[in-house]
């Protein structure tokens, strides 16, 4: 290379460098922002950009506040994709007495991507920021699964906008800011926080962070650390932990507003701290089963049309919904996703690595990819007998799909998923199949609607049947880590079953038993009925009658189960969700058995409850089924509530549960 060649080259090399030196500078992003507490901003706060991942956060910036708690600075290149979060240290509030600083203070926010240009750090962003990420907090570290991270931050705008540090959209839509306690719950917390960082003494601080430790936890040392102590178990101390709201902000005598931060509040004692929230749109209404994919976004097949005057006498059937991890509708409105002529859907949803199956109560069998567009046609299915009443779908961890029949007592079998290869098959025992389940060992579990039993059989050899005794109207299955079958019957063996006749459509079924159920309970209003077995991987059942919470359990319907093999049970008459401890009781009080209710969760968007299922990141979802009786089975309903029918709205409830991995194929499975 001649020296004319080798200067050229050496500038070009140096113009390359000098361009790319800019381009990484310029991807740098400037991030600024305030840090409130009481509304009033902390000079002096120590202010850290951390990215968040698999393991230990790492540091990526860190700067002071000035003395309008104001804060500017540069998040690396490395921040844009990743999940971050700010955490606020120390500091002075404006309107203090001295200038000392104050040690108690610790507040975050959890963003997600793209970064906002200005955030605030304040206790409601604290509050939000702890709920969200519960599962992954770890003192002041949050780390954990990057799925369930990205759906953490992702749903901290919906209860509290980062920008404003100011309620967010979702928590204030008429259903979620008026019809439930979340928001009361949210600012009653995070006046407890602002207690906690400012008026209170030492005394109150150590009783506050007490109250916030789990049973058999350790102690958390900040208010970060307690709220997600408090979001992980809602249920454990609300009494004291009002009582600390009470005493830092007393109620006057005369019954006039409270001088805590932020309002509304709680004016009573709540059963259990929880944040949820309710989500609508993209045609959800009556959903029955829920499923994550890979990406943690929800699908659900609905009963009826939204917007319908449907019920179990005449109905327009919905369609297939599909809903962000952030609760954002994916589908569309009122319709959801429909083709392959389904009209109307029950409790066949399925999602496979690479697919959606949904069943029809017309017995059409719709299968679309991850956009909600059909794969084929209703003529690419091999089956030449008239299919009705199609209801669950098992998937097997080797890609086989299994589908129900619940009017003919048979099933299909698709074998890896081939729609083309599908083929009727019989088993003996079957009586209205309602879900399907498949153990590590490839042996189909099948629960029986119209009978008290589940029958089990290997997927190579059906005529091979083991059948099990559990309660009366067997609905769900579910497969905790161990492979014991969890079930739920809607009925207990002593409660005088209905008399359905044979052929009877799904529908009709469903309008004879709930008329039959609503009949006896409602004229014995101490009456509880339904049950939930296992049955472990021997085919032993070490609680034959099984469990019911004591008497916590109301007509359940479906269940799933945690990363911590917690069973997570759906009320359809108790409308409420079960929290129920299972075959091993880790993390529970002790003293705590397989079976025992550790909590049921209430709520005004919680309505008559089929199906619950948990998240990535440990949120519990809770579809809302049926709504008012007289809308979804009077004969001439009353007008003002006809579209009340079916259920409305999805029910999220943040951060209770041990999260799983996505999609449900066999055994629970752990991240």
């Amino acid at each position: 290379m001649t020296f004319t060649r080798k200067i050229w080259f050496f500038l070009f090399a140096f113009g390359v460098a000098a361009m790319a030196t800019v381009a990484s500078a310029s991807a740098e992003t400037r991030l600024g922002g305030q840090v409130l507490l009481g509304d009033e901003p902390i000079a002096n706060a120590t202010v850290t950009l951390w990215k968040a991942g698999a393991d230990a956060p790492a540091r990526l910036a860190q700067t002071q506040t000035d003395a309008d708690g104001r804060f500017a600075l540069s998040s690396p290149p490395e921040a844009g994709n990743a999940t971050v979060y700010l955490v606020a240290k120390g500091g002075t509030a404006r309107t203090a007495a001295n200038d000392r600083g104050n040690d108690a203070i610790t507040l975050m926010v959890l963003l997600g991507t793209p970064l906002p240009s200005a955030v605030t750090v304040n206790e409601l962003t604290t509050v939000a920021s702890a709920f969200a990420a519960a599962q992954f907090i770890h003192g002041e570290s949050i780390y954990g699964n990057p799925l369930g991270l990205r759906i953490a931050s992702g749903n901290v705008p919906n209860l509290v906008d980062p920008a404003t540090g100011q309620w967010g959209k979702v928590l204030l839509d008429p259903l979620n800011s008026t019809q439930t306690t979340a928001l009361a719950n949210l600012n009653t917390l995070g006046s407890l926080v602002s207690a906690f960082s400012s008026v209170a003494n030492d005394d109150w601080r150590a009783r506050f962070l007490k109250a916030a430790t789990a049973p058999g936890g350790t102690t958390p040392k900040n208010a970060i650390d307690a709220m997600a102590g408090i979001a992980r178990k809602p249920w454990a101390q609300p009494k004291e932990l009002f009582a600390l709201f009470d005493e830092a902000y007393p109620q006057p005598k005369d019954g006039s507003r409270r001088k805590a931060p932020f309002v509304p509040y709680l004016a009573y004692v709540p059963d259990d701290f929880a944040l949820s929230l309710c989500f609508a749109g993209g045609g959800v209404y009556s959903a029955g089963r829920l499923m994550f994919d890979a990406e943690g976004n929800l699908w659900s097949g609905q009963n009826w049309m939204a917007g319908s005057q449907s019920g179990v006498n005449q109905s327009i059937g919905g369609g297939v919904v599909k809903i962000s991890p952030t609760g954002t509708p994916l589908s569309p409105p009122i319709t959801g996703f429909t083709g392959m002529g389904i009209d109307g859907v029950g409790w066949g949803t399925a999602v496979t690595l690479d697919k959606v199956w949904t069943t029809s109560f017309n017995g059409k069998i719709l299968v679309m990819d991850f956009d909600g567009r059909p794969i084929g046609t209703e003529s690419d299915f091999p089956f030449k007998e008239k299919l009705v009443g199609l209801m669950g779908i098992g998937v097997a961890a080797n890609g086989d799909v299994w589908i129900a029949d619940g009017s003919d007592n048979q099933l299909l079998y698709f074998p890896g998923g081939r729609v083309e290869d599908g083929r009727i098959v019989k088993v003996a025992g079957l009586k209205s199949p309602f879900d399907i389940v498949i153990d590590a060992q490839n042996r189909v579990l099948v629960s029986n609607s119209q009978s008290d039993t589940v029958v089990r059989f290997a997927a190579d050899d059906p005529s091979k049947v083991e059948s099990f005794s559990v309660g009366i109207g067997v609905r769900a299955l579910a497969l905790d880590s161990k492979g014991n079958a969890w079930v739920a019957s809607n009925m207990s063996l002593d409660f005088p079953p209905p008399v359905i006749p044979d052929g009877a459509s799904i529908m009709e079924q469903f309008k004879i038993a709930a008329g039959h159920m609503l009949k006896v309970l409602s004229s014995n209003p101490n009456m509880v009925t339904g049950v939930v077995n296992m049955i472990r991987a021997d085919g032993s059942q070490p609680a034959p009658t099984g469990f019911t919470g004591d008497r916590a359990v109301s007509v359940p319907w479906g269940l799933n189960i945690d990363g911590n093999d917690d069973v997570w049970i759906g009320n359809f008459w108790g409308r409420g969700v079960v929290l129920m401890a299972g075959d091993d009781t880790k993390g529970h009080p002790a003293g705590t058995k397989t079976g025992d209710a550790i909590h049921v969760f209430k709520g005004g968007s919680i309505q008559m409850l089929t199906d619950v299922s948990i998240d990535p990141a440990g949120n519990v979802w809770a579809a809302n089924n049926w709504n008012d009786l007289n809308g979804a089975a009077a004969p001439d309903p009353n007008r003002p509530t006809s579209t009340w029918g079916g259920g409305s709205g999805i029910t999220v409830i943040y951060g209770v549960a041990a999260p799983v991995l996505s999609p449900r194929m066999g055994m629970v499975r752990k991240p």
